[in-house]
């Protein structure tokens, strides 16, 4: 007799194929988005700290929760029949946040010369293209999550390598023959997030143009609230390390940057196996079906992040001579072992944070958000009171993301109490 059914093993077949290619989509797009750090090499360092904080500013938004909240109401809508409630909140979710980003940039407007010359930046023309970038940056989660809820990995991965692409293109044109220094770096990063954008817009379009429909706001709004909060946790510990390093050590962000910027690379390879299984969970939860995806997901993601941080350390003088400048290949080195161990547990992190969002088990998001919390005080004092090293940043992520995983794992895999029969 045959014990394993074959419609888990097509799922599973389908599941790697679409992961393969999610991967194959991340290595370019990634690539062609690290290719523009080779332009570090014919800007001053001081241009390239700006460009690597106004790009954090981007990266730090709360896009990641966001996203999920679009992929997860997308397959469970799609699961239990409610597209005309899904175009409702995707145009509400988009009015939102448009109206967020204009009291923003409000506030950036009154406080420009504050920020410029607490960034010590020269010109505030990179600041206004960072606020055009933020407002892309903002809209890809919506339909980009959309896209991903309704498992369209294709044209999600053409979204992620156009992103590398026009960042690159422009940004060489703008660098390289025009001298634009960060400003053309920001350019280049706009272009790119523009056209990424772009790809789920138009793929979405079915849903965000069909006639729209009420949905029970307080149904959604009880998982959405501990759904983002616990993605935003998770986001918090993958970005926050830049901002503490630019308020803290602004002379040596180039280097802290470029040393950030290869280890996550790392994490950005593996993501795509978290962002297959998601929708999928999700989509087996709302119809009550069982799956042995996060067994799956996690053994793939421990051996690829162990063996791209062995390959990263082993490799690493190598590329950072090949596209940084040499003046950065020392510091860079010294920090690139602190930055690839505290990124190895974040990426099971991801995993396991992603199987407890799309099953509903929002009891740990309360501790895991206080874990991010206490870290964020945390590191300042020990920053002004014990030591005042950028090492010291890494060591302190290393460990909480070390203590976000173990709680991760006992509630992924605590096994519900039976119920007692009366």
């Amino acid at each position: 007799m045959e014990t394993t059914p074959a419609p888990a093993r097509k799922e599973h077949a389908v599941f790697f194929r679409q992961s393969g290619w999610m991967m194959t989509a991340a290595i370019v797009g990634g690539f062609m988005s690290l290719g523009i750090h080779f332009l570090s090499k014919r800007v001053d360092q001081e241009q390239y700290g700006i460009f690597g904080i106004l790009l954090m500013v981007t990266v730090c938004l709360p896009t990641t929760p966001l996203q999920m909240l679009l992929t997860q109401q997308t397959a469970s809508a799609l699961a239990t029949n409610r597209v005309r409630q899904l175009s409702s909140m995707i145009r509400l979710t988009w009015l939102w946040t448009t109206g967020f980003w204009l009291i923003a940039a409000l506030l950036v407007f009154v406080f420009r010369n504050q920020i410029a010359l607490r960034w010590e930046m020269p010109t505030l023309t990179p600041l206004w293209i960072t606020l055009a970038t933020v407002l892309v940056a903002l809209w890809l989660p919506i339909f980009g999550g959309a896209l991903v809820g309704r498992q369209d990995f294709f044209w999600s991965g053409w979204s992620a390598i156009l992103m590398g692409a026009f960042r690159l293109g422009v940004a060489a044109v703008l660098v390289l023959g025009f001298a634009s220094g960060a400003t053309g770096m920001m350019i280049g990063a706009l272009a790119g997030a523009v056209a990424a954008v772009s790809v789920p817009i138009w793929r979405t379009r079915d849903f965000w143009r069909m006639p729209a429909e009420k949905f029970d706001t307080r149904a959604v709004t009880r998982k959405a609230v501990p759904l983002i909060l616990g993605f935003w946790a998770f986001q918090f510990m993958f970005t926050s390390d830049t901002l503490f390093a630019g308020a803290f050590f602004p002379d040596q962000m180039g280097t802290y940057f470029a040393a950030g910027t290869l280890s996550r690379a790392m994490l950005w390879l593996v993501l795509p196996l978290a962002t297959v299984m998601f929708p999928k969970l999700v989509h087996s939860n709302a119809k009550a079906e069982k799956n042995n995806l996060l067994a799956v997901v996690l053994l793939g993601t421990a051996v690829l992040a162990i063996l791209g941080g062995v390959g990263l350390y082993v490799v690493g003088p190598l590329v950072v001579k090949m596209v940084f400048p040499p003046d950065y290949a020392t510091a860079i080195m010294r920090l690139l072992p602190w930055y690839v161990g505290a990124m190895i547990p974040l990426t099971l992190t991801n995993v396991l944070v992603n199987d407890l969002m799309a099953r509903d088990k929002f009891k740990v998001v309360p501790l895991i958000v206080l874990l991010a919390i206490v870290y964020g005080f945390t590191l300042p004092y020990v920053l002004n009171h014990v030591s005042k090293t950028p090492e010291t940043i890494l060591q302190a992520l290393g460990g909480f993301n070390l203590l976000l995983l173990v709680v991760c794992a006992v509630a992924a895999f605590r096994k519900p109490k039976p119920i007692l029969a009366r």
